[in-house]
């Protein structure tokens, strides 16, 4: 049973589908549409909905922007990230002077930015649509309000704490999907735009997660992803709370459903409970994403992030010696203001002890915004430089030496795609998220397959399927 506000939304999917159908019969085509992502899973996850909505609507999906209806899905976590939109955007007007149906609609983080609203108003006109983070579900009747509309249609929320269900998604994958389990953040770290424009954290129902996991299942899905900005903090908002440890043991009953992934975790809420559940539940991958940012306690303390060095190491120790096999990659950030030599030298002596599998490593980045871009002792670019290079070769060093332990065994894999470089192969990934090539076909493509790791090559492994 739809509440409501979907109730509402499929009327307006309607009422733009008769829309959409008055212009195909008036120009003799099918009206096309484009969603280009920028950002983060839940970015990724939020234009599976776009998409879905478009399509119900009657729009027919393009491989390119040279379409009808453009939507770009924005990400603002960096300012440079902002600048590739503008540059798109610069791209399209041409396109847009050829072609009178079409339409261009700016979403996501970088929309909840008052400063770049107001610069697509006075610089970028041709736009015909422009809302956030928030307001998303409401996609159908936004479209509705710029077919009737002769002008730019703003529509920016400042928070909300409504989550509404069963509205239409379009998968990108057939066998594996996002879940989103919470939307915002409650941590406010010192260099972070994401709760300023994602709003404070809200969890939906466990039933709705357990009920639209099941239905995914029952479509063909074998993985899930749960998704949120600090899924370690899931359900406090509820009515009647649960923890994200409880959720796991939850979702892990579902029959049919093989693999369980979840990101991101924030070290500060990684509870006891939490270690244990991962080690009760088979079906949960062996790989944890842990963010570090920093090996100093006293750069993480003006980062905000509410945990130490021996805080860190004493959760990774639980972790291993819960699951012994884990995976653990991480997050750093180099060159955050004020950061010393010494503080350095503790990021690496971090690395060194917990040995990740593998690493996203961050060259500091000023947000205008955040309290951290207008803090003191910005750290010069040449000494940024040769910290961010020490820093790399040490990760990958390392990851190849993790990599290299498995060279030789059995391990499963799911199949994710063709390989891109050798069209006899198809390119897959372990259960602690390294990518692997083995021989195979398209019809593979959804499976999990008994691989042999041959070869390892640093970051991925050629493989090949051993029958029983």
């Amino acid at each position: 049973m739809r509440d409501l506000e979907a109730t509402q939304q499929y009327e307006y999917i309607e009422k733009a589908r008769k829309f959409v159908e008055e212009r195909e019969q008036a120009i003799g085509r099918k009206l096309t549409y484009n969603v280009k992502t920028f950002g983060c899973q839940m970015n990724a996850r939020d234009s599976e909905k776009l998409e879905g909505i478009l399509e119900q609507i009657g729009y027919v999906e393009s491989e390119d922007e040279h379409a009808d209806f453009v939507v770009y899905n924005t990400c603002t976590v960096r300012e440079n990230a902002n600048n590739k939109v503008y540059g798109r955007l610069g791209y399209l007007q041409k396109y847009k002077k050829q072609n009178p149906e079409m339409r261009i609609a700016l979403c996501g983080c970088m929309m909840q930015e008052e400063t770049v609203v107001s610069k697509i108003q006075k610089s970028y006109r041709f736009v015909d649509l422009i809302f956030g983070t928030h307001n998303i579900y409401k996609f159908a009747e936004l479209v509705c309000n710029m077919f009737e509309s002769n002008s730019m249609i703003v529509d920016i929320w400042k928070d909300t704490d409504k989550i509404v269900e069963d509205l239409p998604v379009k998968r990108k994958f057939s066998f594996k999907s996002g879940v989103n389990i919470m939307f915002g953040c409650n941590n406010f770290c010192s260099y972070c735009i994401v709760p300023y424009v994602r709003g404070r954290e809200r969890s939906r129902e466990p039933r709705e997660i357990i009920k639209e996991i099941e239905s995914l299942v029952a479509d063909g899905v074998c993985e899930i992803m749960l998704l949120g900005q600090n899924v370690n903090s899931y359900g406090k908002t509820l009515d009647n709370p649960m923890s994200f440890a409880d959720l796991l043991r939850e979702v892990n009953k579902i029959e049919g459903l093989k693999r369980i992934r979840f990101m991101t975790s924030h070290p500060k809420d990684l509870s006891d409970d939490l270690i244990q559940a991962m080690r009760e539940c088979d079906k949960v991958c062996r790989h944890f994403h842990l963010p570090l940012q920093s090996g100093s306690s006293r750069i993480l303390k003006i980062m905000n992030r509410h945990y130490d060095k021996e805080q860190y190491l004493e959760e990774v120790r639980k972790l291993r010696e819960a699951v012994p096999d884990i995976a653990l990659t991480t997050d750093i950030i180099v060159g955050f203001p004020g950061e010393t030599e010494e503080d350095f030298e503790e990021t690496m002596e971090v690395v060194k002890q917990v040995r990740y599998d593998s690493a996203f490593t961050f060259i500091y980045s000023k947000r205008t915004g955040t309290p951290a871009a207008t803090m003191e002792g910005q750290v010069p670019e040449d000494v940024v430089k040769e910290r961010f290079d020490k820093l790399l070769k040490e990760v990958q060093t390392i990851s190849t030496e993790k990599a290299m332990q498995l060279e030789g065994l059995t391990r499963q894999v799911l199949a994710e795609e063709m390989d891109e470089q050798n069209p006899e192969y198809v390119t897959g990934r372990l259960d602690n998220n390294a990518v692997v090539h083995f021989p195979g076909t398209k019809d593979m493509i959804g499976g999990l397959y008994n691989v042999r790791l041959n070869e390892c090559k640093g970051f991925y492994y050629i493989g090949e399927i051993v029958n029983d």
